[in-house]
């Protein structure tokens, strides 16, 4: 119960905090990797900031890349426009980076082959990128941490199983170790290496020990996580151990544990769910928090703090993923695995306060904890972060805290890895911009693709096919910062979640139900329609495409849907096979005759990629489109909207020489996006426009798959 109870108090602090004008972190700056490449290097190839630390003074950071195999380096004496310092080649993988002044250690892996692990231990100069000297560490490398007066290096030395054999179990010969070396005068000493052994320790596999992550406290205590085991170690400087404990286990209740539904349900529990801890932070010189990553057989989803002698303090259970799906970020197709998988950590004090940074991995979210009573940790703010944060480096002397994003998606066409800086400063939290915290029930959300103002003060929204076997409406109060959603109404056919739906419009029809458009996409059987549905949901009446307008068809179907005197109008993503190059149609339906009929817009060629609609809206005079490319980062060019005389929406006849509209351009969104000091994002979906003239504003996150999770949420003020 009082586990609870102090959840509970968890998630009620974002509220608070994020209302107020207290100290927060918000980000500043990010940095794509690709940056640090030299001149005429191919920019195309697969690079990634996995763990990242600062210099002494805080001026740069360093941060190691496994696929280039380099240590990166980024000068942030400005923090808000951070610039690249180069590459340094390691011969071998990096595998961890820490930095002592300016000596640079790093973890490099060498190993020829699973049962013949190799490693080094590499320093390097933060200021020049030289290497100065190596040590051979007889194993493959994980993470690396340093005594806090700089005396001593130690490192995780995984020797990591292969897991095409046995199951992908260990043990697999041969176990791991932890290294210990003395540091004299900013570099290893290599003949003072220490191999601690850890084997005899873990119930599991207790010959086969894979040390991860290694952290040291102020009295030079070393604790270090065996994730495969199940099982957390505390050593001294000579490598002898101090006490050993199971990681335990956790009962889960209130998640969603079942992959491949395309339905949020967080109604499903795993009780005695082993933890399989990965990031590991002293948060004091007796108590130590792990982030329960899991792999094997676990995955306790939260965080879990420690006293060093394997007292349990407290666990986070489910709270931590709640607060996530609140915001927006749960990753469904990661459900019947770990969920939100908490993995990396860190720890400093900011101004006196104690906080604990912990990194949702497949949420790409990192949760700021209190951590004044380590009994009671209180979550203050969510960060947004890019891509799978794996590393994150505190700067409190100057303010600043970092994240290192692992994942690199050039091989499909997005965005690339980011090293992403916060500022801690006085003013409110400036995301998320849109959550589900405070409503009745647990309401987990995602992929906005359609909105529309009512008339009772609030916006509409429905969620796109990512969610195909839970289309729903949600209702948002934007009166409220930031904005919640206080209701999801499922649609439904004979009271059962309709299926074969891809929503990507909504629109009032002025007797308190809705009209849905759905994109449709024939080659997975999910209809181009539009469905009238009535305020619980309940789909009344389904209306086809006509023959005339499916000749045709392409993939890319109806985009948003808008109410213009008594006649529906939907925007056609892009060109259909009868279309003139760069011109989409509106076309419309009016309910009370059941006739159809179309005019074409001209939209912008693409600098690359495509062009195309996505969304329309009907007010006062005008109907308003959003029309975007599907362009990511700095190679996004067209992201705004355009209005179009009401007047000029008069249709034609299908299949005749249909008139082409003018338009105008009324907002570019680039600018906006930048505001969030992030990436831009390529999915603007959708756009409300309340009676005062208040447009809102939101983008599609695509559920969190090969997305940070983002939805930014805004408004502005229409011009006449």
């Amino acid at each position: 119960m009082m586990l609870r109870t102090l959840c509970a108090t968890s998630v009620l602090a974002l509220s608070a905090h994020a209302a107020s004008a207290e100290m927060t972190f918000n980000r500043i700056a990010s940095f794509a990797t690709p940056a640090n490449m030299a001149e005429g290097e191919d920019r195309t190839r697969r690079t990634s900031a996995e763990i990242i630390y600062a210099t002494e003074d805080g001026n740069t950071l360093v941060y190691s890349d496994s696929p280039l195999g380099v240590i990166g380096r980024i000068d942030i004496t400005d923090p808000a426009n951070p610039q690249p310092l180069g590459n340094t080649e390691m011969g071998g993988e990096p595998t961890s980076v820490f930095v002592n002044g300016t000596s640079v250690f790093a973890g490099v892996n060498t190993s020829e082959s699973f049962t013949n692990p190799s490693g080094k231990l590499v320093t390097l100069d933060a200021t020049t990128g030289e290497i100065t000297s190596e040590c051979d560490l007889g194993g493959q490398p994980d993470s690396t941490a340093m005594a806090h007066d700089g005396s001593f290096v130690t490192v995780a030395i995984e020797n990591e199983r292969d897991e095409d054999l046995g199951d992908g179990r260990v043990g697999q010969m041969p176990g791991g170790y932890v290294a210990i070396l003395d540091v004299v005068d900013g570099a290893a000493d290599c003949d003072s290496l220490v191999k601690a052994d850890v084997t005899g320790l873990a119930t599991i596999a207790p010959e086969d020990p894979e040390p991860e992550f290694v952290d040291v406290n102020a009295l030079g205590e070393i604790v270090v996580t065996l994730q495969e085991n199940n099982h957390i170690v505390v050593l001294d400087k000579a490598g002898e151990v101090l006490s050993h404990f199971s990681a335990g286990a956790t009962d889960l209740d209130g998640i969603d544990a079942t992959d491949e539904r395309g339905a949020l349900i967080f109604t499903e529990s795993q009780p005695g769910r082993l933890r399989e801890p990965d990031g590991v932070q002293w948060i004091d010189d007796t108590h130590f928090a792990i982030a329960n990553e899991g792999d094997m057989d676990g995955g306790a989803r939260g965080f879990t703090v420690f006293a060093k002698d394997g007292t349990e303090v407290y666990d986070s259970g489910a709270s931590f993923e709640h607060a996530i799906i609140e915001a927006g970020h749960y990753p469904d197709k990661r459900s019947d695995a770990k969920g939100a998988e908490p993995e990396g950590m860190e720890f400093a004090r900011f101004d006196g306060t104690p906080y604990l940074f912990v990194l949702a991995e497949r949420a790409s979210m990192v949760g700021v904890y209190d951590m004044t009573d380590p009994a009671a940790p209180v979550l203050t703010q969510l960060l947004p972060s890019g891509i799978a944060p794996e590393g994150a480096v505190a700067i409190p002397s100057r303010g600043l805290f970092v994240t290192a994003n692992e994942e690199d998606l050039i091989e499909d066409g997005g965005i690339r890895s980011h090293v992403m800086i916060y500022e801690y400063a006085e003013g409110a939290a400036q995301y998320p911009t849109l959550t589900s915290q405070g409503a009745d029930e647990l309401i987990g959300w995602g992929a906005i693709s359609g909105m529309v103002a009512g008339d009772d003060g609030m916006v509409y929204a429905v969620n796109d096919s990512f969610y195909g076997f839970q289309p729903r409406i949600f209702t948002i109060d934007t009166s409220q910062t930031p904005a919640r959603i206080t209701a999801a109404t499922d649609v439904t056919r004979a009271g059962h979640p309709a299926q074969k739906l891809d929503l990507e419009g909504i629109t009032t029809d002025g007797q308190g139900g809705f009209w849905l458009a759905s994109e449709g996409r024939t080659d997975r059987l999910i209809p181009h329609a539009l469905y009238h549905v009535d305020a619980n949901g309940e789909i009344q009446q389904e209306i086809g495409l006509p023959a005339e307008l499916l000749a045709g068809e392409q993939r890319y179907g109806f985009e948003g849907v808008t109410m213009l005197n008594g006649t529906l109008w939907m925007a056609v993503q892009r060109e259909w096979g009868d279309d003139p190059e760069n011109h989409v149609k509106l076309v419309s339906y009016t309910p009370e005759t059941g006739e159809w009929g179309a005019v074409l817009y001209p939209k912008a060629a693409p600098a690359q990629g495509w062009t195309g609609l996505s969304e329309i809206t009907a007010h006062g005079d005008f109907v308003y489109v959003i029309e975007r490319d599907n362009q990511i980062g700095a190679d996004a060019v067209t992201k705004k909207i355009y209005r179009i005389p009401a007047a000029e929406m008069t249709p034609a006849t299908l299949g005749s020489e249909l008139p082409v509209v003018s338009k105008e351009e009324v907002r570019d969104l680039i600018p906006d996006l930048a505001q969030w000091n992030g990436y831009i994002t390529d999915k603007i979906e959708g756009l409300a426009i309340t009676q005062e003239g208040t447009a809102w504003v939101s983008t599609d996150n695509d559920g969190v798959d090969d997305s940070s999770g983002e939805t930014f949420f805004w408004s502005f003020q229409l011009e006449d």
